[in-house]
């Protein structure tokens, strides 16, 4: 078995046979994270590059640990220290990664498309880390396998994706891909929050925070991204956690048996609250631990095609 796909630039699009075969694989590298010791030679001797030139503490140590647990060889990319500093294009820098003969490059961006872009000056396999406001597809792939872990299936799974879904490169991967594996999709959140067309992806739209508590089997609580200018789209945080934010209450009141996922970080008191982010209906911190195996089943994956 093997991905239709040489790179993974996000799940649009990616067909049903791809996203099974990722998931059952992270299941397997899920049971060696269990282990006393946790390590596999499957990469050995391959070398990936993450070429970070956005802030990220999850996605890249959780990247550079499932590449250490496949025993590849790892070279961390940092444009703060880089010679981008100095004005060395893009493309140059990349063009000087590859004559060093890297096999792979997972590339977080600020800007949409990039690691499309990649795919075309580069020979190396592509995985995307989090490109703009495009897409985040190994998020999204670990909150469908914490999803699955807990209830089994996606097939016909009731999911709400809540909050700044316009900012959210996270939210749209998760569309994807669950719209693709037959769960019904919905979002909530203040229609200042809602990208233009959101209806077209085939969602239904709740504006209701307590009815779609009540309706989904699943809430994947999204960020307040305020370092994105969401705040502009909203009169105060304080009104936002009235209307919108996940309290213990709020799911007593609608549904005690709903799950709870956040991508993280969590601003706590905004969207969500700590009693609920520490609470029993959610798997914060298993979205975590799944984000090493699902990155372990993607890299494995693409770093065994022929």
């Amino acid at each position: 078995m093997s991905l239709s796909n040489r790179h993974l630039l996000g799940l649009e699009g990616v067909p049903k046979e791809d996203i099974q075969l990722i998931l059952d694989t992270a299941t397997t590298f899920r049971e060696v994270l269990e282990r006393p010791i946790k390590k596999v030679p499957t990469l050995q001797g391959k070398t990936i590059v993450n070429l970070f030139y956005e802030n990220s503490t999850r996605t890249r140590i959780s990247f550079e640990l499932a590449q250490k647990r496949l025993s590849a060889d790892t070279v961390n990319f940092s444009t703060s220290t880089s010679s981008t500093k100095k004005g060395e294009t893009f493309k140059d820098t990349v063009r000087n990664i590859e004559a060093m003969k890297v096999d792979m490059i997972v590339v977080r961006h600020e800007s949409a498309g990039v690691p499309k872009y990649l795919t075309k000056i580069s020979n190396a396999n592509i995985v995307n880390a989090g490109d703009g406001l495009h897409e985040h597809p190994t998020q999204g792939l670990l909150d469908m396998y914490s999803i699955r872990e807990k209830t089994g299936t996606l097939e016909g799974l009731r999911v709400c994706i809540v909050g700044d879904v316009g900012h959210s490169r996270v939210a749209l991967s998760n569309i994807f891909g669950l719209i693709t594996m037959g769960a019904k999709v919905s979002v909530c959140g203040p229609s200042t929050m809602m990208p233009m067309g959101i209806e077209n992806f085939g969602v239904k739209i709740y504006n209701n925070i307590d009815k779609a508590i009540a309706e989904n089997d699943v809430l994947n609580v999204l960020r307040i991204q305020l370092e994105r200018k969401a705040g502009q789209t909203i009169p105060s945080t304080r009104e936002y956690h009235n209307y919108f934010g996940i309290t213990s209450e709020r799911i007593e009141k609608n549904n005690k048996n709903i799950l709870i996922l956040h991508p993280g970080p969590i601003n706590r008191g905004v969207e969500i609250t700590s009693e609920v982010a520490d609470g029993p209906y959610q798997v914060i911190l298993d979205q975590v631990t799944n984000g090493v195996a699902v990155r372990m089943a993607v890299l494995y994956l693409l770093g065994t095609m022929h």
